[in-house]
């Protein structure tokens, strides 16, 4: 009996301690919750060279989904056409220098006037005529052209004896008009040709003058002028050595729908750009091509080079047909000595007149034509993009006669 009972202690109690560790795995499983699944396979790296990348944007990633891919839901408004700007129309050329010619007589401008004065009087004595003079001389008119008024005008007073206003204004205009030289050619080259080879080749017309005188918002406005007359124009911004130049002159063009060819950099090699312009305006078909260039007058062989290089390799596209030099008015006899050095280094072919509104020295004109044996071809009279307009001398006069 005891041997029985020994046996089934021997057995029966391991089997206990093998269910009793069965049940304590069983409730530390259960008491631990349920063992997660591993990560799905398409979450792994894909093996190199094997895949394109994902399109998707995923956290941390700058990466956007391409429009074309986008849900219709995926509420992206679709950006809407921007519209195209509205381009001015800028004013006819036709009676702009009438309509200036008022804003002249209203300048201020006391020369007409003086003039007119003097010369109404009863009897001129010779104070008379030496404050006819000064006067002559302080509107900038130049000594010898004024020596030459100063004789015509005693000749036809002592000879016919004019002393009604309207008499001594008709003889007076009649002077000043003989001094501004009405037979001078104004006109300006901007009629495109052909090359040697048949090919279309644009009018090139190279703008100068120092800086200050307003020749960039000159270009502008001529490019304006041209727009008016009919002709397509493409701008060259050669003045790389300011760094507004060229972006002054983009918005004048990009007004009136005209392209404007510059650098990318400021400091560029303004031949090369003048050069570009060229270029493009041979290629395009343009009418006409406007060079800007710099307004630098550091030294006489300094601007020589530049100017020259510009010139040469602006004829290798089509032939240089006007140089304009830009002169401010205001500056008188200084404007003169800058005139002589763009004259000589540049073949200056016609001068543009600006800031005449704001002076008293009307006699400017006279005075650097006579200078520089060149013609007064426009003359701005404002500061309004419109206020730029081909010279008329009979305009002009009556102008400063307040007619």
């Amino acid at each position: 009996m005891n041997d029985t009972l020994d046996l089934l202690l021997a057995i029966g109690l391991p089997t206990l301690a093998v269910l009793g560790t069965a049940v304590a795995l069983v409730a530390r499983r259960r008491s631990s919750g349920p063992t997660l699944p591993s990560a799905p396979a398409d979450t792994a790296p894909a093996p190199t060279g094997t895949a394109p990348a994902p399109t998707g944007t995923t956290p941390g990633s700058t990466a956007t989904l391409p429009e074309d891919v986008l849900a219709p839901d995926a509420g992206v408004a679709e950006a809407p056409p921007t519209p195209a700007p509205t381009l001015e129309v800028p004013e006819p050329v036709v009676g702009r220098m009438a309509r200036l010619r008022g804003r002249l007589a209203r300048s201020g401008s006391p020369l007409g006037a003086r003039l007119l004065a003097v010369l109404s009087r009863d009897h001129l004595s010779e104070d008379d005529w030496d404050e006819l003079e000064e006067t002559l001389l302080l509107a900038d008119v130049g000594a010898g052209p004024t020596g030459e008024l100063i004789d015509a005008l005693r000749r036809q007073v002592r000879v016919d004896g004019v002393r009604e206003p309207a008499a001594v204004r008709a003889l007076l205009r009649e002077q000043l008009i003989t001094l501004v030289d009405p037979a001078l050619d104004r006109t300006l080259a901007t009629a495109p040709g052909l090359g040697e080879d048949g090919l279309h080749r644009p009018a090139v017309v190279l703008v100068v003058g120092v800086n200050g005188t307003g020749k960039t918002t000159t270009v502008g406005k001529l490019a304006r002028v041209l727009v008016a007359d009919g002709r397509t124009v493409v701008l060259g911004a050669a003045d790389t050595f300011r760094a507004a130049a060229a972006d002054q002159l983009e918005t004048w063009g990009a007004r009136v729908g005209v392209p404007t060819v510059r650098s990318d950099r400021d400091g560029a090699d303004p031949a090369a750009v003048a050069f570009d312009a060229v270029r493009s305006g041979r290629e395009t078909g343009a009418d006409v091509v406007l060079v800007d260039t710099a307004g630098r007058l550091q030294n006489k062989a300094g601007l020589m080079d530049e100017l020259g290089k510009i010139t040469r390799v602006i004829t290798r596209e089509a032939p240089l047909t006007e140089v304009l030099l830009v002169l401010d008015a205001t500056t008188g006899q200084n404007g003169l000595n800058q005139a002589r050095v763009f004259a000589e280094v540049a073949g200056v072919t016609g001068i543009v007149l600006t800031k005449l509104d704001g002076t008293a020295k009307g006699g400017i004109v006279i005075a650097v034509q006579r200078e520089l044996g060149v013609p007064v071809k426009l003359i701005g009279l404002g500061e309004g993009p419109d206020d730029l307009a081909p010279f008329d001398a009979a305009d002009f006069v009556d102008g400063l006669l307040g007619d």
